[in-house]
């Protein structure tokens, strides 16, 4: 029997699991990393990876078929042509690229979804105005360098890492007015996430014990292996993760993009995987309520019974999904005396919210919602649930699984 290793990281830890041919979970590992300065973020990367993988059982991985790696989008490393890190990478959230962003629109098309200052692109123009610039071979992403350090390969990414350094993941080539940049010669290798990438080093079948025949897949990033762990795979299903924020994702055979709603569509396959993200959500919740709190009092809450109180639950002003309203003023009043009363209606109304967004994305061409998968901490919380579903008029559901890791244990199982 083979087995299938996914690895996810992140900024602050990285997990690995690996599954049978039936797609079930054999074995886990985990590591943190905290308070790392950034220009130690490589090696503690590496050796993360390298401990990952001692850690699956001997006969785990004496018959390995394939591994894949899931990073953080838009975290990016800048390496000379030995693969070496030049300088300490730009993580996901770094907005340095604001410097650049009158020179980035007068390069990339209106409206494209590299124009942001976290973008990878944005990060690679910040670093074009460096003095060790010069020296650069590569710019690679986190899940890139990382499966590098196993197949050895230098500058192979995958189109869900690319997107937002310009790849057209339409045509699946570089567009004209990318491929026209100096610098151009950094872009790495563009890969269907899941493709072959090539063997597992010799070194690293010593190293680790894992047959010859091992291979190293294209990998993805951390958000889409989440959703492919979640189990949606039709048209019209969708993953709604409930987190700090509100985050939908929803399957289309038509890709979907509106800039001014920070819509874009992600490539999946034939299909396209169209994302939205509002600032309501569940830190809105815990600034009113501790977990406690929240299980006891969604406990007396009838989710058949609708509430009269229409709250658009922020923390401040401002959203861009489903609505796009920057001064947008959180809704929270009146203030019910009964905590019971007051948090049925913020969950009503961050169920508005996700019916409003998801009706957004079939407005802008998406296909029709079937079904809702659920992710994040607020899936949990069963009357929620309830409440949701009056709303969304479809099936409401938790999420198979949610681990990003497992995600990405699939990706390296699929056959191509």
């Amino acid at each position: 029997m083979n087995y299938y290793l996914g690895i996810d990281f992140g900024t602050s830890g990285a997990r690995a699991i690996a599954i049978d041919q039936n797609k079930h979970i054999v074995a886990t590992a985990q590591n943190s990393f905290t308070n790392i300065v950034p220009d130690e973020f490589p090696q503690t990367w590496q050796n993360t990876l390298y401990e990952l993988i001692s850690e699956i059982p001997p006969t785990v991985k004496k018959q390995l078929g394939a591994i894949a790696i899931n990073g953080t989008s838009s975290t990016v490393l800048l390496c000379d042509d030995q693969g070496k890190v030049l300088t300490a990478p730009l993580l996901y959230n770094d907005d340095r690229g604001k410097e650049v962003l009158d020179q980035l629109n007068t390069i990339a098309p209106k409206n494209h979804v590299v124009v942001s200052a976290t973008s990878s692109l944005a990060k690679l123009l910040w670093w074009k105005q460096q003095p060790y610039f010069e020296q650069a071979h590569y710019l690679l992403h986190q899940a890139d360098w990382l499966g590098w350090l196993l197949h050895g390969k230098l500058g192979v990414s995958d189109y869900h890492n690319a997107l937002k350094l310009g790849y057209d993941v339409e045509h699946l080539c570089y567009p004209g007015w990318l491929q026209n940049q100096f610098y151009s010669f950094l872009y790495p290798q563009v890969l269907t996430p899941g493709a072959v990438i090539g063997k597992i080093t010799p070194e690293n079948c010593d190293r680790f014990g894992l047959p010859v025949s091992c291979i190293v897949k294209a990998g993805t990033t951390d958000s889409i292996a989440a959703f492919l762990a979640s189990g949606a795979s039709q048209p019209g299903e969708a993953v709604t993760s409930l987190g700090s924020t509100l985050v939908l994702k929803l399957l289309s055979r038509t890709r979907v993009t509106a800039s001014d709603y920070g819509i874009y569509s992600h490539r999946l396959g034939k299909l396209w995987l169209a994302g939205g993200a509002s600032n309501t959500g569940g830190a809105v919740l815990k600034h009113f309520f501790d977990n406690q709190q929240l299980q006891n009092l969604s406990e007396q809450i009838d989710p058949d019974k609708k509430s009269p109180l229409s709250y658009y639950p922020l923390l401040k002003p401002g959203d861009r999904f489903p609505v796009n309203a920057p001064n947008l003023a959180p809704q929270l009043l009146p203030r019910p005396k009964s905590l019971v009363e007051f948090l049925h209606g913020l969950l009503e109304g961050i169920a508005r919210i996700e019916a409003r967004g998801y009706q957004k994305l079939q407005e802008l061409g998406a296909d029709r919602l079937i079904r809702v998968h659920t992710a994040g901490g607020g899936a949990k919380n069963h009357i929620w649930q309830k409440i949701r579903q009056r709303h969304l008029n479809v099936v409401v559901s938790s999420a198979i699984n949610t681990d990003a890791a497992y995600g990405s244990a699939l990706l390296a199982a699929k056959k191509m």
